[in-house]
């Protein structure tokens, strides 16, 4: 997993009027769970671009206030019109105990369907998994070159070691299209 920090500041008021005005001065009102305690603590929203606007998978440093705490990004809430966030949730990340946390695709090598003509789709982006946080890989690669026309790989055919995937065996990662005009010549 990458890794990046946060810089945030304990809050001591909870509630709507408080958080109203966190947003007014581009602060974000987050809480981190999964710990002793939870914290809830406010962070400048531009600190949260790198962790959003991207498909990579983070081990969040949280400062707050000096004391240090690992957590990842568990969810994000926007306005509906205007995008901006309203609330980050943090989980915490310990050493010795499992995480479930969504890890983006990667393709390994060139599918001999798509030399053939055909189209390679991707059906699925990120795949559920379930680890040790020193274990979670940044892509979980997915082997496409033996995929022929009309052909997928599916999520039970991965071989993956020190975590667990969690998708059902029998989705479709990703797949090579026959095109319209290839249809009736192949037999």
């Amino acid at each position: 997993m990458k890794s990046t920090e946060i810089v945030g500041f304990k809050r001591a008021n909870l509630g709507k009027k408080e958080a109203r005005e966190l947003r007014l001065e581009a602060m974000v009102p987050c809480v981190l769970y999964g710990g002793p305690e939870q914290v809830h603590f406010s962070a400048p929203m531009y600190l949260f671009r790198e962790l959003l606007f991207t498909p990579d998978v983070y081990k969040v440093t949280l400062n707050i206030e000096g004391q240090i705490y690992y957590g990842i990004l568990q969810d994000v809430q926007y306005h509906p019109v205007s995008d901006i966030i309203l609330h980050a949730d943090f989980l915490a990340v310990d050493d010795e105990k499992e995480i479930k946390i969504e890890v983006p695709v990667r393709f390994i090598g060139t599918a001999v369907g798509v030399t053939k003509g055909g189209k390679l789709v991707q059906k699925l982006r990120k795949i559920k998994v379930i680890g040790l946080a020193k274990n979670i890989p940044d892509y979980v690669d997915v082997p496409v070159a033996d995929l022929d026309l009309g052909k997928s790989v599916k999520v039970g055919q991965l071989k993956v070691e020190g975590f667990k995937i969690v998708n059902n065996a029998s989705l479709p990662i990703a797949g090579v299209e026959i095109p319209r005009a290839l249809r009736g010549t192949l037999k």
